[in-house]
């Protein structure tokens, strides 16, 4: 899950983006519509978390302008503003989720794991690839039952896969997904992460090829 959050406090801004880390999910940080449209116009994310109170435009501005193009992103609100108007007017202009500050982190990543269902059509967390179970809550990862532990960065390359299988993604669009703007990694990172996950779900039904000179396809081994 690769969210984008348009925030001009910076405290919440850190706070949020650290949770978010230790949970295994890259969130990058903005502080204005204007930066986040920028961001938009070159990168893409499963998810917007969304203020209202923002230096220049608001963020009303910017979910009406997401909606006028056709953008089907979930976008989760994200507010001081308590007021039933404010709600309303938000959900009319497209909001997929209303929270009201302060929050307690566990509920928002609750939030953004139900938005991520319910566009893609999902009813539970349970990802289930033949003998594969993966929990997106708690990141359990089971093959035949068994419990199988995975590095954070493991747990990523995993869900990334789950959530598209049968596509060929390239290397870019891999990092793009794994790792937030100012996040440093060499190029043999992902192959090597990709190398550790294939030997731990040697047993399992999900297979990652690599399909030389376009990237890897994940797939279940029928």
């Amino acid at each position: 899950m690769r969210i984008l959050l348009i925030e001009d406090n910076e405290t919440l801004a850190d706070a949020t983006q650290e949770y978010f880390r230790q949970i295994g999910h890259p969130l990058d940080w903005t502080i204005s519509v204007e930066q986040a449209e920028r961001t938009l116009s070159w990168d893409d994310f499963d998810l917007l978390i969304l203020d209202i109170n923002l230096p220049g435009r608001s963020g009303y501005q910017l979910l009406q302008s997401l909606r006028c193009k056709g953008k089907t992103i979930p976008v989760l609100i994200l507010t001081a503003r308590a007021e039933i108007d404010d709600r309303v007017s938000a959900l009319d202009l497209g909001a997929d989720d209303y929270m009201v500050k302060p929050i307690d982190f566990r509920e928002l990543a609750a939030r953004c794991r139900a938005l991520l269902r319910r566009e893609r059509g999902e009813a539970s967390n349970a990802l289930i690839c033949g003998n594969l179970v993966f929990d997106l809550a708690t990141h359990q990862v089971t093959v035949n039952g068994e419990l199988v532990e995975l590095r954070l960065r493991e747990v990523q390359l995993l869900e990334l896969f789950l959530n598209n299988l049968d596509r060929v993604l390239t290397k870019e669009e891999i990092a793009n997904r794994l790792y937030t703007f100012d996040e440093a990694h060499t190029p043999n990172a992902i192959e090597q992460t990709l190398t550790r996950l294939r030997r731990k779900l040697a047993n399992s039904s999900l297979l990652i090829k690599t399909i030389r000179g376009l990237g890897y396809l994940g797939h279940i081994d029928d």
